[in-house]
């Protein structure tokens, strides 16, 4: 009887899990994720950029007073093809005492600015999260739908692509200092081999000892 009663208890903990959102409790869960990489300027693709995703969780139980603070669980990295283009398969895990919260994402070549965060959607106040502008199922896809603005405190309505990032040529020193990017905490090449190789080269390039591990 005892036996039964867990069973029913595990299966109706599953179900819940697996029918509940992409930030289900006890699962986390997000979509594929698609782009392309450009110059800025140019508009041409960016081969061989890297793209960093990093998908963040935090504690449902914690003694902090302001509240869990996020941090990264899964860091993943791809290269662009001669098209400017990438790809990340969907990503899934169980979580225990903790909760799904966001993705991030980072863009990065030597030479180029980074681009990292969400992206302006040319109104002010109204921006789109990356785990909506690269859920696409086609590359530059217009779409329309409502954004929350930021000063007007209401809905808004937009339309535009997804999945385009442009990166601005670093024509400065100054300019390559400030954005450049840097591995999240823990994150060693061991996990991110392409990322920390870019940025080590860039602060060869400007002269800079020392780097990533």
């Amino acid at each position: 009887m005892k036996r039964s009663v867990t069973i029913i208890i595990l299966m109706v903990i599953i179900w819940f899990a697996f029918s509940s959102s992409a930030y289900a409790w006890l699962y986390y869960s997000m979509p594929e994720f698609r782009g392309k990489v450009i110059d800025a300027e140019t508009k041409q693709p960016i081969e061989g950029a890297v793209a960093v995703v990093l998908y963040y969780k935090r504690s449902t139980v914690s003694l902090n007073p302001g509240g869990p603070s996020s941090h990264v669980t899964k860091a993943r990295e791809t290269l662009t093809n001669n098209k400017g283009e990438f790809y990340f398969p969907s990503y899934s895990e169980f979580l225990l005492f903790s909760e799904g919260t966001y993705v991030d994402f980072i863009f990065f070549k030597p030479g180029y600015m980074s681009e990292e965060g969400s992206f302006d959607t040319g109104i002010a106040g109204v921006r789109i999260a990356p785990e909506k502008y690269f859920a696409t199922d086609v590359i530059g896809k217009k779409v329309e739908m409502e954004l929350f603005s930021y000063e007007q405190h209401k809905l808004i309505k937009w339309s535009g692509p997804l999945g385009i990032v442009g990166l601005k040529k670093a024509k400065t020193r100054e300019e390559k200092l400030r954005t450049m990017p840097s591995p999240p905490t823990d994150y060693t090449s061991k996990e991110l081999p392409l990322f920390i190789k870019f940025i080590n080269e860039e602060y060869n390039n400007l002269g800079i000892k020392g780097g990533y591990k």
